[in-house]
């Protein structure tokens, strides 16, 4: 494809991004909740698009598809795991946020830090979040660097892609913070899923359609459309990959955070019911792609190279694969940028603050702004490493992250749960991961994707039956957030003792 078609589409998307970003703008964010969190206003619908376009990211055009074109229909099993795993917005959604309407927190750590009245139990759960979302970040990056070098044969270099994507990211957060960040989240989601339906129609239509394109998979490759798969998945490395794929929603503070900003109950709901469809049509989207993908081009060697060689190729026309690649370029920076803010929230508000007990809302807020670019490069000197497989490595830092699952669990519906018990959940869950990977991935068969929540909830669950509770903050946490619900109609399910 023309690297000045691609250089041009380039152009016009951050054009029309820096327009809705700064038309997004409603006066100077002065406060960490503003910057954060667009003062809690946010509507349904742009909270659901938002949430779309953060979460389907690189990881979903790029890396599904990749992933399918290796491993066969179990990548759709994978997916739909983590799309059923969404039902825990369901359940937790309302509560982070009733619980967060009522104590003003602006991360989910600082939630896990007042629920167990401990400050170490949120720099310890913000640190985690620190360590494995910049890898995850830089996976994001990655993707842009394969999508644009894939798709200009080279043109635009793998290191131009990640800087350009990291550039995109820094400014947008910089404009107004997350309100200009869900704008443009909502342009892109938009382009995304509209565009990229009609190249996954197209290009089947191309190949013959459903029926020719299956037949011919069955016929060249039959284990493709099998399970276990050809040889990607294993039943161990399938359970490795979705459980915490899973937990995903609560787990990746990124997305956590975001249940703190819709305007209302209702709004979430909204946001909820949005984002279920979105993300139904477009996994079915990208895993249509690596089939087709794996049909047109059989041979290729790096499998997160299959969507961009799809959308230059002779099926595509050109103006139309542009348009799908500012999508998914839009989907991976709308995630890094979430990242960005995430994590410099977590780290003012978390690490900082309870570190150095300065609890100063303004300068917290600027400490936040302070690393946004030291993170962003962090995350970039990460994906020039050009690792492969990006779904794979998407994986591994969710695995780390959801350590924090017991914890944020117990929050809400054990009142026995405590500081030592989250901190040793926490701490040990890590340990444990990082032990695992730095060994070889493998005890008793079993990979540390399976074995990572487990043992963090052994841990949570022992160590607090070991220590004494604090009833009267568990009691009082769990009764706002059963108020609120109350009040608002939701029907409020028991506590454990």
């Amino acid at each position: 494809m023309s690297v000045t078609l691609v250089v041009t589409g380039i152009a016009i998307y951050i054009a029309l991004s820096l327009a809705v970003a700064w038309l997004s703008r409603a006066g100077p964010s002065s406060s960490m909740s503003d910057y954060f969190l667009g003062g809690r206003s946010m509507g349904g619908v742009v909270s659901a698009l938002s949430y779309s376009a953060t979460t389907y990211s690189a990881f979903m055009m790029v890396g599904l598809a990749g992933l399918t074109y290796r491993g066969g229909v179990g990548a759709l099993g994978f997916e739909i795991v983590y799309f059923a795993g969404v039902s825990l917005v369901a359940v937790f959604g309302p509560r982070f946020w009733a619980v967060g309407a009522r104590y003003g927190y602006v991360t989910p750590y600082e939630m896990l830090g007042h629920r167990y009245n401990s400050r170490w139990v949120a720099v310890a759960a913000g640190l985690v979040g620190l360590v494995f979302l910049i890898p995850y970040s830089a996976v994001q990056l990655a993707g842009v660097g394969y999508l644009l070098s894939g798709m200009t044969g080279g043109g635009i270099s793998f290191g131009l892609g990640i800087v350009i994507a990291t550039v995109l990211a820094i400014v947008f957060s910089y404009i107004a913070g997350i309100r200009s960040v869900m704008w443009t989240d909502s342009l892109q989601a938009l382009m995304m899923i509209i565009a990229s339906v009609m190249v996954a129609a197209l290009v089947v239509y191309e190949l013959g359609g459903f029926t020719t394109l299956f037949a011919t998979i069955a016929e060249r490759k039959p284990e493709m459309l099998q399970v276990p798969g050809p040889g990607l998945f294993s039943f161990t490395t399938f359970l490795g990959l979705t459980i915490p794929w899973f937990f995903f929603a609560i787990s990746n503070p990124q997305v956590s955070q975001r249940l703190y900003m819709p305007a209302s109950l209702a709004a979430l709901r909204k946001m909820l019911l949005i984002f279920l469809c979105f993300g139904l049509i477009y996994t079915i989207v990208a895993v249509v792609w690596g089939f087709s993908a794996f049909i047109a081009f059989p041979d290729l060697e790096n499998p997160d190279l299959a969507t961009s060689v799809l959308l230059s190729s002779d099926f595509v026309p050109p103006v139309l694969g542009v348009i799908v690649m500012i999508g998914i370029l839009a989907a991976a920076v709308s995630t890094i940028d979430s990242i960005l803010l995430t994590l410099s929230s977590v780290f003012a508000r978390d690490v900082y603050g309870n570190v150095t007990g300065d609890s100063d809302d303004h300068r917290q807020l600027l400490i936040g702004k302070l690393v946004i670019p030291v993170i962003s490069l962090m995350a970039l000197g990460f994906a020039a490493m050009e690792f492969s497989m990006i779904a794979v490595l998407s994986v591994a830092a969710s695995v780390g992250l959801v350590v924090v699952v017991p914890a944020t669990i117990a929050a809400f519906f054990w009142r026995r749960g405590t500081a030592a018990g989250a901190l040793a959940s926490i701490i040990g869950g890590v340990g444990f991961v990082i032990a695992m990977y730095l060994t070889g991935n493998k005890l008793f068969g079993l990979n540390a994707g399976i074995l990572g929540l487990p043992v963090s909830a052994v841990l949570f669950c022992i160590v607090s039956l070991m220590t004494k509770p604090d009833l009267a903050r568990a009691d009082e946490f769990m009764r706002e957030a059963d108020a609120v619900l109350d009040n608002a109609g939701v029907e409020v399910p028991a506590t454990t003792q």
